[in-house]
């Protein structure tokens, strides 16, 4: 998103004017980090009482690994998802909160 577009965003992202923020790129990573969650979360209640299902043992990891993949690569691009993620100074108070709302980033 160039300087411009990023004065005039409709987003509702809070996107600051000196920085240029492609919002659409952000909102897709954030749908995706939701998708993975609530896949593993699902995966998890499964795997409680079927523990021998390979098959969903698999795709558990498979999904863990690729979640942590993204959420490490929003998180150098967007900043912290939450407090637990490392930086070398506070960037929770310059950058916008991630809201968890439905529909909203």
């Amino acid at each position: 998103m160039l300087l411009e577009e990023n004065r005039n965003c409709t987003c509702e992202c809070n996107c600051e004017p000196e920085r240029t923020v492609d919002c659409e790129a952000r909102k897709e990573m954030m749908e995706q980090i939701r998708c993975y969650d609530f896949a593993i979360t699902e995966l998890a209640l499964y795997l409680d009482t079927h523990p021998e299902d390979e098959r969903a043992l698999c795709l558990h990891r498979k999904y863990c690994k690729q979640v942590k993949e993204l959420k490490d690569k929003y998180q150098k691009v967007y900043g912290p998802l939450t407090i637990h993620y490392p930086c070398n100074k506070w960037r929770w108070l310059e950058e916008p909160w991630v809201s968890f709302g439905l529909g909203e980033v």
